[in-house]
């Protein structure tokens, strides 16, 4: 009898914890073939003079699928790395190794989405089924007491609603015992000169505060849960959480599917149970929802989302004193020393605190009055944690865009920016 193969597309989903396409691959084939493909797409220059990927988000990605091949490995298997376009590969890959379907995790990005499209293209002329699978929300749709085209634009009306109404489930666990299809040469995971080759990068000038993979993902998220409980009880409740007194940085591990929402959340419980509630761990459950807000967001109404804050951009060349503005704002040599200091750190680290990266927003837009496309560009490549709904839908907000009006206020305010950074911003999006 013929066994049935089934391709396991990893994504932004590199994790063997509560991921449900790799369980429902597992029990639904003879054996899988996962695959992780390095896409040159996100590793090119941009219209603005950017890049898609800078040198710390690459690095991160490049510990991440690293780990994941570990993981693999130590189960007796491991995954097949190729660089190269999803679209073009797949359909060889299916041929190859006789594949009967192939399993990837839904994006709601537009540019992600595209290339699910065209591998699903590609694949459906070969009678092969893309299956399509949610798993970096804390809800699944169908989880959500309304429906998609449903969804509050107001932030606090999607909290209050799910908050009251719908249920986290619980993890998948993570597989133990996995059957793997043969590979005759699993592929080398790339060095960041070579996914990087257009980018002049000088390692000794990156300083990473985290590193990429599950494991350094559910470590950090342990030490977070205790070291947040003890954050609480020594600094004054006026200068705690989403204040000065905690920062969770788990977006990064998040954004790479490293860690599942659900994961964080449950573990979140578990120790409010433990240590007892405190607004360290309500800060991250709310960042929680902000992601899923964000995504839900884009799933509703796609780019439409952005029309108020004009994402027609002008592809005509800066001027030579607009030009001057917008470097300075980049290198962190504005002339104000809060918003340097801050791209100082977003440059070295590749991460600022969110309230931070509401004012550098608002400074660049409000202020040197240059494109908001602009600085979404430039954190796109500079952020580890950079997420497509999370860091647009954001920057469109600091634009006075946006769908829910209550977001936009303070927004426009630089002073009141200022004066809001020793307190929690509670009415503008909260990061993790």
């Amino acid at each position: 009898m013929k066994s049935k193969k089934i391709l396991v597309w990893f994504r932004n989903d590199l994790r063997l914890h509560d991921n449900e396409m790799l369980v429902e691959a597992i029990a639904k084939s003879d054996s899988i073939l996962p695959v992780y493909f390095f896409d040159p797409r996100y590793f090119e220059p941009t219209p603005q003079g950017t890049f898609k990927s800078g040198a710390l988000r690459t690095k991160f990605l490049i510990e991440s699928v690293q780990a994941l091949r570990i993981s693999f490995q130590n189960l007796g298997g491991d995954i097949l790395i190729l660089k190269g376009k999803p679209e073009e590969l797949l359909p060889e890959l299916v041929e190859q190794y006789d594949i009967a379907e192939v399993y990837h995790h839904r994006e709601v990005g537009p540019e992600e989405t595209r290339i699910s499209a065209y591998a699903e293209d590609r694949l459906w002329k070969l009678r092969i089924n893309l299956r399509h699978f949610i798993g970096h929300t804390l809800y699944n749709k169908e989880d959500l007491p309304f429906p998609i085209k449903d969804i509050p634009d107001a932030f606090t009306q999607f909290k209050k609603k799910t908050e009251r109404d719908a249920i986290v489930k619980a993890c998948f666990l993570a597989p133990e015992v996995i059957s793997f299809e043969e590979a005759e040469d699993w592929g080398q995971v790339p060095a960041l000169e070579e996914l990087l080759q257009e980018m002049s990068i000088d390692e000794t000038e990156l300083f990473p505060s985290i590193f990429g993979g599950e494991p350094e993902g559910l470590k950090h998220l342990k030490q977070l849960l205790e070291e947040g409980s003890e954050v609480y009880q020594k600094v004054p409740a006026k200068l705690s959480a989403g204040k000065q007194g905690f920062s969770s940085k788990l977006s990064a591990w998040l954004s790479f599917g490293c860690l599942s929402p659900r994961m964080v959340y449950w573990l979140v419980k578990d120790a409010e149970d433990k240590y007892g509630a405190n607004p360290n761990f309500n800060q991250i459950l709310l960042g929680l929802l902000w992601r899923d807000y964000f995504r839900f967001m884009f799933k509703k109404h796609g780019m439409d989302f952005f029309n108020d804050a004009v994402l027609e951009f002008d592809q005509a060349p800066l001027t030579e004193e607009e030009g001057g503005r917008w470097l300075h704002w980049m290198k962190g040599q504005t002339g104000n020393l809060l918003i340097d200091k801050y791209m100082g750190e977003l440059n070295q680290t590749g991460f600022i605190p969110h309230s931070a990266r509401l004012l550098t927003a608002t400074f660049l837009i409000h202020v040197l009055k240059i494109n908001w496309v602009r600085g979404a560009t430039y954190f796109e490549e500079r952020l580890i944690d950079y997420s497509p709904a999370s860091n647009w839908c954001n920057w469109a907000i600091v634009a006075g865009g946006g769908k829910d009006q209550g977001s936009k206020k303070n927004t426009f305010d630089l002073d009141k920016q200022f004066k809001l950074l020793n307190v929690q911003i509670s009415d503008l999006p909260a990061a993790l």
